[in-house]
């Protein structure tokens, strides 16, 4: 009976690395993947867009409603002190992308929609106040909506299947990448420098013209009119003003964030 004990207690130990122990070699090719991880990355491509530079985007844009109430109600420094914070992100955004490498695709998204929230709100706020031409207002407001009618456009073909409402919104997935023309970045420079040239002189006690007479500021009028027109034609003829991303290049942003 000794040795049938033993001889049982043998079997247990043989068979104790089978059971609960050491796993037989056919088991460690089960744990393997079945898909392989860069499979599993173009199938789900999402980018980080919380980064630094986007953060200061966001707050460029959220900043964009708060100027243009305080405008309307005639608090004019204020609203000049945000603006110029506005203008500061606008110019740092870019480079701390740059310089960390933190681009991503919805940067080159939100970048211009901030832009143009900014300009759009403060357009309209001050074509209500009578400081800006009402002519020149509808020609920088169109010109925008013509344009955020064609990058709506660009996103819904753009957007790989599904094409749901959820995933049209979720700028996490980059479809399309936005590059502003040369003359769009001078129109925008432009149009910002009016509007604080004209904030600045509401701010000041109403002084339109205070830095350099009405003339000039007129002068800068028709300016900003005709570059605001060349830039919104150079997006029909620049080639790669709007380019379709392809799988393997989403979620690798270049543009400015």
């Amino acid at each position: 009976m000794l040795s049938n004990s033993h001889a049982r207690h043998g079997l247990q130990l043989r068979t104790a690395p089978y059971l609960g122990g050491e796993q037989p070699d056919n088991s460690r090719e089960c744990r393997r993947p079945l898909i392989p991880q860069r499979l599993l990355a173009s199938l789900n491509p999402r980018e980080n867009i919380y980064t630094v530079p986007n953060i200061l985007t966001f707050s460029r844009l959220l900043s964009a409603p708060v100027i243009g109430y305080l405008i309307i109600h005639e608090q004019h420094l204020p609203a000049l002190v945000l603006f110029v914070y506005a203008g500061i992100t606008d110019l740092v955004d870019g480079w701390i992308a740059r310089r960390w490498k933190l681009q991503t695709i919805v940067g080159t998204v939100i970048d211009p929609m901030a832009d143009k929230t900014l300009m759009t709100v403060v357009t309209v706020c001050l074509a209500i106040k009578a400081a800006l031409p009402v002519p020149l207002a509808v020609l920088i407001l169109g010109r925008d909506a013509v344009l955020g009618l064609v990058a709506l456009y660009y996103r819904y073909i753009s957007l790989p299947t599904p094409k749901t409402l959820a995933r049209y919104w979720d700028f996490s997935l980059p479809s399309a990448e936005v590059r502003p023309t040369g003359i769009s970045k001078v129109n925008t420079a432009l149009q910002l420098a009016l509007v604080g040239w004209t904030m600045s002189g509401m701010a000041v006690g109403g002084d339109l013209g205070m830095w350099g007479g009405e003339g000039a500021l007129r002068a800068m009028w028709y300016v900003v009119g005709t570059t605001t027109i060349w830039s919104g034609a150079s997006y029909m003829y620049t080639k790669d003003a709007v380019k379709i991303l392809k799988s393997g290049n989403r979620g690798q942003g270049s543009g400015k964030a």
